[in-house]
């Protein structure tokens, strides 16, 4: 299955009326034990490089990227490859030549005006590369120019400046803030799926949720069946995969062959993705 562009996947979870997982990739491992869920599944995926993840690769796009992309074109089913969260403007420029279909601009955390002005600039940009492009939104609380992380706690995205926010920038989808947070380990956010609703009706672009990793199953599925479209995961590979490596280590102190620890680490993390695809419509 060649790899697919993201807006591919996310209009086949518009038609449905679902959601499609996008989960990030950190290692070569992660990219595979998504892939792997997905073919089990039989359930296209998106595969997630944040620029954190860039960040930790030493700066360098293009190797993870690489890597990625090779592994979703070896896919049974369809995978995109998604730049998350970027903050560098020259990451969103060179992205559609490591092989990147959409990105996903962040200036969440400058004050509204610049938010408004830099992500539009940046769609203007992914646009002209072939890019979709996805931003998020808070709410805009106190002074009218003042940031708000769409990921603070008791942070909610307003129906009506969302709809202004999407207007003036140009973007193709809207993560926003209805409860969950980014980096959660426990699985205890309540999503408020009424929100979710007044913003599908009010917005004519796909909705995304962020720090999906601390949303419960039952509210992971009412939330894509009141109209999140794109569900990001990542904190939960991470408890899957150190969870499972403490364990192995643990069990033999003689061990030194990365292989074992790893292809553990692998499967557990398989096993949490296909948990999610088993639950997103």
């Amino acid at each position: 299955m060649a790899l697919v562009p993201t807006a591919e996947l996310v209009a086949g979870a518009v038609r449905r009326g679902g959601a499609v997982a996008a989960v990030n990739v950190v290692t070569l491992e992660h990219a595979e034990a998504i892939c792997a869920a997905a073919e089990a599944a039989g359930i296209g995926v998106i595969l997630q490089i944040s620029e954190n993840a860039v960040r930790y690769h030493g700066g360098r796009l293009e190797p993870i990227a690489a890597a990625g992309a090779a592994v979703a074109r070896l896919a049974a089913v369809p995978v995109s490859l998604h730049l998350d969260h970027v903050t560098d403007d020259t990451l969103v420029a060179r992205a559609a030549e490591a092989r990147f279909s959409s990105v996903m601009y962040d200036a969440g955390a400058l004050p509204h005006g610049e938010n408004l002005a830099r992500t539009a600039r940046a769609a203007r940009v992914a646009h002209a590369n072939g890019l979709w492009i996805e931003a998020e939104l808070g709410h805009v609380g106190g002074k009218p120019d003042a940031p708000r992380s769409a990921h603070a706690a008791g942070v909610r995205t307003d129906p009506g400046e969302a709809e202004e926010y999407v207007s003036r920038t140009g973007v193709n989808a809207l993560a926003v803030a209805v409860g969950s947070r980014h980096a959660m380990t426990a699985r205890t956010a309540l999503l408020d799926t009424g929100l979710i609703g007044r913003l599908r009706d009010r917005l004519d672009v796909p909705l995304v949720l962020h720090g999906s990793s601390g949303v419960p199953d039952d509210q992971l599925r009412a939330a894509a069946e009141a109209g999140i479209r794109k569900v990001n995961v990542g904190t939960a590979l991470g408890v899957a995969m150190t969870r499972s490596v403490r364990a192995v280590l643990a069990g033999d102190e003689t061990l030194v062959d990365p292989r074992t620890y790893l292809a553990a680490a692998r499967e557990a993390m398989s096993g949490t993705v296909g948990q999610l695809l088993s639950v997103l419509p």
